[in-house]
């Protein structure tokens, strides 16, 4: 009988981590499916795919689009790449995405400063 009291137990416990698991993971998704929302707004959607195509397929951006990527700011840069980087497919070389990002926000804030 106590055998089975602590497989119960056992039991219980796996449950709730998992749930507590699934809850967490869901609000960290819902959050930064907001920010993504939110971000997507201050800039255009020419601008945000061009930013993407220099983060993820080496493509170049023009200097109005990283104008508008320095006013999307930094924080809303850095989550919406992460976001992308962390997709199952990409997610093998996210820290190579992180640092092109990186450079490519090092670059536009260059270019925002002298124009």
């Amino acid at each position: 009988m106590a055998h089975t009291s602590s497989r119960t137990t056992i039991v219980f416990i796996v449950v709730a981590l998992i749930s507590s698991f699934v809850l967490a993971f869901s609000v960290e998704e819902a959050e930064a499916k907001s920010l993504w929302d939110t971000c997507l707004l201050k800039i255009s959607p020419k601008c945000a795919l061009d930013i993407i195509g220099a983060v993820f397929e080496n493509l170049t951006i023009t200097d109005a689009c990283c104008h508008d990527l320095v006013q999307e700011g930094k924080m809303c840069h850095n989550t919406l790449i992460k976001y992308i980087a962390e997709k199952p497919h990409l997610v093998a070389h996210e820290t190579e995405y992180l640092k092109k990002s990186d450079e490519l926000w090092t670059h536009c804030v260059s270019i925002s400063e002298t124009a």
